[in-house]
């Protein structure tokens, strides 16, 4: 095949897809349907549910048998993250962001490594982080040095 004839056809949407249990697709629309003030344009219906923010980008949840929930941080032999999503505020809205959160059944997890933002679970187990442009405080220098 010649490929110097091909051309790439114009993609006019990105839909991101998240796995989850059989029967928490709508749980997971409903919660990042809140979470961001996105549409719940797709009810949970045939294994899938999904949520549309106002620019068009797409949230679908799909349910599947098999599913288990990523571990985080990793551990050897455990499903680990294959990606997560980072959702950016201002500074000062990052407490009032991980509230609102955790009122629609996010949890932080117990491992933190930045000042400046949070790692939280949304109600399937999937982390995603609340972000800020602050700074991160310098390190402690090193009393042993």
């Amino acid at each position: 095949m010649d490929v110097s004839a091909l051309r790439r056809p114009d993609i006019y949407r990105i839909n991101t897809v998240i796995d989850c249990a059989p029967g928490g697709a709508g749980t997971l629309a409903e919660f990042y349907s809140k979470l961001l003030g996105w549409d719940y344009s797709h009810p949970a219906g045939g294994g899938w549910a999904a949520i549309t923010a106002p620019e068009g980008t797409v949230y679908a949840f799909q349910e599947v048998d098999e599913y288990a929930p990523p571990v985080w941080p990793w551990e050897a032999d455990k499903p680990g993250q294959m990606l997560h999503l980072d959702f950016w505020v201002a500074a000062e809205d990052l407490e009032p962001m991980i509230a609102w959160a955790e009122s629609l059944g996010a949890r932080l997890t117990p491992v933190q490594y930045f000042h400046s933002s949070r790692t939280m679970l949304d109600p399937a187990g999937h982390p995603f982080c609340i972000d800020t442009d602050a700074p991160e405080p310098e390190a402690a220098p090193d009393e042993n040095a």
